[in-house]
């Protein structure tokens, strides 16, 4: 992307235009959520003024009006991910709640001593709700590990498959290494291997910053949220196969989900709604859906090249700071950089950093079996977004250095 189209785009994110302490704010925590265009903002302002009514439910104007928007909304998500149908699209709150479901519903169709594989790079979201399934269906959970570079070892996930595995749940690109897995090559093995295994990915990370078609990958299920996709917070995605879709149960009970009530019976819904119980986040899915007009204008593949001349910029530069160690070295990396600094604590640059006006991460990033992997604390962690310049990148460059001097 050239200049002007940066300048014109950073317009377009009031947040952008704002200070910190008097300091024009320098954003560089997009992987845990990304700022919102006017058009996201102004949409959800304009529905609430002008159309705010309960969808799917209503006689009049409104409820018409908004419940087409909804749906509407919903067939953008469908060509988005290039799903079959609109039945495939699952409204959630997030990418938590979406593997939740998944883990509940779809876990439902386990039984004892089936496998579960889960990776140790996983965000706990994608890492807690197998647990906690193995623990209430007695089944196996089996773990991938990955090397120093953080390069998933998939030798080790194929000879794990044995015919009682019944589902694999990964993480396209991790959210504090930077890694981008092979996914495509991982699910065919796995079709190899045993054609009866589900999996699901986690694509968190993966929606903003690269095409994701869910046909070429053949996936059975991915979540994911809107608010990576400089959508609202609190709505996100999980895409199904409609044909496991309706073999499992529902989600959670109430209104919408159902199709009769009666004392002796409940039949439920069709799908998607089976998996919608009560009144749906529908403005926040409709400002989603202009997120994703948004994204698609600038252009998907536009945006995965330039964010990655972000990321190899970035890296040339922090690798000239004396004793700094970045975590997450593989070759093949979406816009994250993870790093520690000798024995400074990661938290004391964090809030360096930000009394320069600079926003980063620091922590475990919801992650601590990557910590534990690298025997660390945390980590301080920069994402890159395609609102991002390389000016920016050099003024967190100069204030890292300077943080780095007045904390040895």
């Amino acid at each position: 992307m050239t200049q002007s189209e940066i300048e014109k785009i950073r317009k377009d994110f009031p947040i952008l235009q704002e200070k910190i302490y008097g300091k024009p704010l320098v954003y560089l925590d997009n992987a845990a959520t990304t700022q919102k265009p006017n058009i996201v903002i102004n949409t959800i302002s304009e529905f609430y003024q002008k159309y705010n009514s309960n969808v799917h439910r209503g006689a009049h104007f409104l409820s018409n009006f908004t419940t087409e928007a909804l749906e509407k909304s919903r067939t953008t998500v469908q060509k988005f991910i290039n799903a079959d149908s609109v039945e495939e699209i699952i409204f959630t709150r997030g990418t938590t709640e979406s593997i939740n479901l998944v883990s509940y519903s779809f876990g439902e169709l386990l039984q004892e001593n089936n496998e579960i594989i889960i990776s140790e790079m996983e965000h706990h979201s994608n890492f807690v709700p197998w647990q906690l399934l193995a623990e209430r269906k007695k089944c196996h959970l089996k773990l991938i590990h990955f090397n120093d570079k953080g390069i998933l070892d998939t030798e080790e996930l194929y000879n794990l498959i044995t015919d009682k595995t019944k589902l694999v749940a990964i993480t396209a690109i991790s959210n504090v290494l930077g890694t981008v897995n092979p996914i495509k090559e991982i699910i065919t093995k796995i079709r190899k291997k045993n054609r009866n295994t589900y999996i699901l990915i986690d694509g968190a990370q993966l929606v903003a910053h690269s095409k994701t078609d869910v046909k070429d990958l053949d996936c059975d299920f991915l979540a994911f949220s809107a608010h990576k996709l400089y959508g609202p917070t609190g709505i996100g995605i999980l895409y199904g196969k409609k044909e496991i879709l309706k073999k499992m149960p529902p989600f959670q009970s109430g209104g919408e989900m159902i199709s009769s009530v009666s004392f002796e019976k409940t039949n439920f819904n069709i799908l998607p709604y089976k998996f919608e119980a009560g009144t749906p986040n529908y403005i926040d899915a409709i400002a989603f859906a202009k997120a994703i007009e948004y994204v698609n204008i600038i252009g998907p593949d536009k945006i995965h090249k330039y964010e990655n001349s972000l990321l190899e910029y970035a890296t040339e530069k922090i690798k000239t700071i004396e004793d700094l160690k970045i975590f997450g070295t593989s070759p093949k990396k979406s816009g994250v950089l993870s790093f520690n600094c000798g024995k400074i604590h990661h938290g004391d640059i964090g809030t360096l950093l930000d009394k320069m006006g600079i926003a980063i991460r620091t922590g475990t990033h919801c992650a601590e079996p990557i910590m534990q992997h690298f025997d660390i604390t945390g980590t301080a962690r920069v994402s890159f977004s395609f609102y991002n310049t390389f000016e920016e990148i050099d003024i967190f460059i100069n204030a890292l250095k300077k943080a780095v001097e007045m904390l040895k």
